[in-house]
């Protein structure tokens, strides 16, 4: 009687998958919420399975070996059609979404995003919900990893990502932001070039001769404002910044030369999640209008035109 051969099982080909995208087993274990000798134990049982080493334990840097980047296309293929039968079971049943990892830009962490996990889970009782914020050019790459569903971020210049549905939600201007009653004369206080959007000042300043020098890059929005409340300069950043950063003692502008804006998208993997992301995106954009833009213009009415949400 011949023995059983091992088993391929789905959670160690994620297991692999997120080891492959991570670069390493300790960042694939905190990407998964499980221990480095559990990925290590899952990766041993798929070379087991296949009959072939997938991890080159001796290589540094860490490195796939043949077999595991031939293997690598297929794992990626068999993790998509899961996530697309997954979404299909929930689209069958409106309530049967049983996970959705969301990414989330800062500027809508405070009162964006709490209203639509809300209503969210008060509609998806069996779903569980994992939410991360960050800059988008971290949650876009972290989207590309599988490491989430969705991600709501600025779009990048370029094409999008490929295989990847676009939705889009804001428009919205970069505006000057000053002390209330402060002089044209204080140096700019810049948003960090780490980031897409300080790039993306950063070129137009360029671009408009404005750029000189600079002694103060921040990447936090509290941090820049509450030193232009206080005086110390005067900065770029959007509406949406200034309203997450809730800070008094501001006066917004006009941004100086040319207009600059920018555009916030939900972006998913093609077909993964069948009609969430646009019922998402849906949701996002009353919730943007009703918490960014209608507040936005009553402070400042010049953006009227500027500053609106994108038709779905």
């Amino acid at each position: 009687m011949s023995a059983t051969p091992p088993r391929v099982s789905l959670w160690a080909v994620e297991v692999f998958t997120a080891t492959a995208e991570e670069g390493a087993i300790t960042a694939a274990a905190r990407r998964l919420g499980v221990s480095a000798p559990t990925v290590s134990q899952q990766l041993a049982a798929l070379e087991a399975a296949l009959g072939a080493e997938l991890v080159d334990r001796s290589a540094r840097p860490f490195a796939l070996t043949v077999a595991g980047r031939g293997f690598l296309p297929h794992a990626e293929a068999m993790l998509d059609a899961l996530a697309r039968g997954r979404a299909g079971v929930s689209l069958a049943d409106p309530a049967g979404l049983t996970s959705f990892r969301l990414g989330m830009i800062e500027d809508f962490e405070a009162e964006v995003t709490p209203l639509l996990l809300a209503g969210m889970a008060s509609d998806l009782r069996q779903c569980r919900f994992e939410l991360e914020t960050g800059p988008s050019h971290r949650l876009l790459a972290k989207l590309e990893a599988r490491g989430l569903d969705v991600a709501v971020a600025a779009q990048p210049e370029g094409p999008p990502p490929e295989a990847s549905e676009v939705h889009p939600l804001l428009h919205e201007p970069f505006i000057a932001v000053r002390p209330a009653g402060g002089g044209t004369d204080l140096p700019l206080i810049h948003y960090s070039q780490r980031t897409l959007m300080g790039r993306q000042i950063a070129a137009h300043l360029a671009r408009e001769g404005l750029g000189g020098g600079h002694r103060l890059e921040l990447d936090s929005y509290p941090a820049i404002l509450a030193l232009v409340a206080a005086g110390q300069g005067w900065t770029i950043l959007t509406p949406s910044a200034v309203r997450h950063a809730g800070r008094s003692g501001l006066e917004l502008a006009p941004l100086p030369g040319a207009p600059l804006s920018r555009l916030i998208t939900l972006t998913a993997r093609e077909g993964v999640l069948g009609e969430w992301p646009a019922q998402v995106a849906a949701r996002l954009r009353a919730l943007l209008a009703d918490r960014v833009v209608a507040p936005a213009l009553r402070e400042a009415p010049w953006l009227q035109d500027a500053l609106r949400i994108e038709p779905g």
